[in-house]
């Protein structure tokens, strides 16, 4: 095994697209640690059941964008997801709120509005 056997492999050659902190698409070696939709300005993981359920009913691709991190999510002006990342939502909303089980981010977002 060579030096080069533990590294991290070299780049396919792939470009991901992310939006920056600045609002621009930029391409990058590297793919997005999370995922966001322009029209909501919300990012969350990349494995949300939200989103995921979205795209498996043929919406959001279009309007999906991806982030570096959460600090280009932020600085972009976006908003944590309610339902994968709820504690950073709860915390930005000023909400002490607890939810044990969310099954829609509607209801979510209709409950916290609710009970600031």
């Amino acid at each position: 095994m060579t030096e080069m056997d533990d590294q991290p492999a070299a780049s396919s050659g792939k470009t991901y697209t992310l939006l920056g902190a600045d609002r621009r698409l930029y391409g990058s070696s590297t793919p997005g640690t999370l995922g966001g939709h322009k029209g909501s300005r919300i990012y969350g993981r990349l494995d949300c059941i939200a989103a995921l359920r979205a795209i498996a009913k043929g919406g959001y691709v279009k309007s999906r964008v991806f982030f570096a991190d959460e600090e280009a999510a932020i600085a972009a002006g976006y908003r944590p997801c309610a339902i994968c990342l709820s504690e950073k939502y709860r915390a930005g909303k000023g909400a002490t709120v607890a939810v044990a089980h969310v099954t829609s981010p509607r209801l979510f977002n209709a409950f916290v509005n609710r009970h600031p």
